[in-house]
């Protein structure tokens, strides 16, 4: 992805130094990236956060820096966690429906399965229902392997309270996390059968695919027209998908790589209109997700690079 333009305000260190900062900060910058994004869900709040994280940086004295990458991630943390915050004051006035946004990746994140079910459109759900500590803790505890003591650092706890923390938090995401996770494979196949059914207007093949108790989300931010609450159950949710995405140009709807999983992208006049992205548990349809507020979209026209 492209870089930002790094335009530090004050004094910038000189030399040698600038340059070990610049070389420490580009080798790590998609890790930092995937690390705010994953506290905020939003692409474009995490590249502010890279911002401020390169603002704070340049200023440190490298010579006592043991690890520079538990360094960055502390300090993108922090500026993720204050971030994260202000936005969970910006999401109770959202109108409708709040979905991450979504990020174009690449086909090799979904050869990494622990880092695609961590950016996948359903965990990040799951992670919304978390404290930001709790977040925070979790992410990079069991996504980025840091040790208590790093996470004590980053999150202004002490190492016991992050044990319990990272206890707490894990009870609270294997209870909501998708059953079986299902492999990119797995998604592929559901989702090719997923498209032609409503290509086709198939309603009976709909409801073999859907999970009982399947839930759809539309996002449009009060910008375009979306579903304006969660509709839920196979029936209701394949009669609103036949009456809806039946009638479209089947040109137009094209799967990709979204999040680390096989999704579905509609466009509309060769623009993007819709992301749609699924989760899938013992093997049926249990989540649609289809975002459509068109601030969210940007990021999808280019591959983001995202590891851990």
């Amino acid at each position: 992805m492209s870089e930002r333009p790094l335009d530090p305000a004050g004094p910038l260190p000189s030399g040698d130094r600038m340059g070990s900062a610049t070389e420490a900060f580009v080798a790590h910058r998609n890790l930092l990236f995937t690390v705010a994004y994953e506290l905020l869900g939003s692409a474009a709040d995490a590249e502010d956060v890279l911002q401020e994280t390169w603002l704070r940086w340049v200023g440190v004295d490298l010579d006592p820096v043991r690890d520079q990458r538990a360094y960055l991630v502390r300090i993108t943390t922090r500026q993720a966690l204050s971030r994260l915050r202000t936005l969970r004051r910006r999401k109770e006035s959202y109108v409708g429906p709040w979905l991450p946004e979504p990020l174009l990746t690449a086909p090799d994140v979904a050869e990494d399965v622990e880092l695609a079910e961590s950016v996948s459109m359903a965990m990040l759900l799951v992670l919304e229902t978390l404290s930001p500590t709790e977040r925070a803790v979790f992410v990079l505890r069991e996504v980025f392997d840091l040790d208590y003591d790093e996470i004590a650092e980053a999150v202004d706890k002490s190492p016991a309270a992050v044990r319990q923390i990272a206890h707490r938090a894990r009870g609270h995401v294997a209870a909501r996390r998708p059953r079986g996770v299902a492999s990119a494979a797995q998604t592929r196949d559901a989702l090719a059968a997923f498209q032609w059914a409503v290509e086709t207007g198939d309603l009976r093949q709909l409801l073999d695919l859907l999970a009982p108790d399947v839930v759809v989300l539309g996002d449009g931010g009060g910008v375009v027209k979306a579903v304006p609450k969660p509709v839920v159950g196979a029936d209701r949710v394949a009669r609103l998908l036949t009456a809806g995405l039946g009638r479209i140009d089947a040109a137009s709807l094209r799967p990709a790589q979204v999040n680390g999983y096989p999704a579905l992208i509609l466009r509309v006049d060769g623009v993007i209109d819709t992301v749609m992205a699924l989760r899938i548990d013992d093997g049926l349809i249990s989540g649609l997700y289809a975002v459509r507020n068109p601030e969210k979209l940007s990021r999808v026209e280019r591959e983001i690079a995202v590891s851990r």
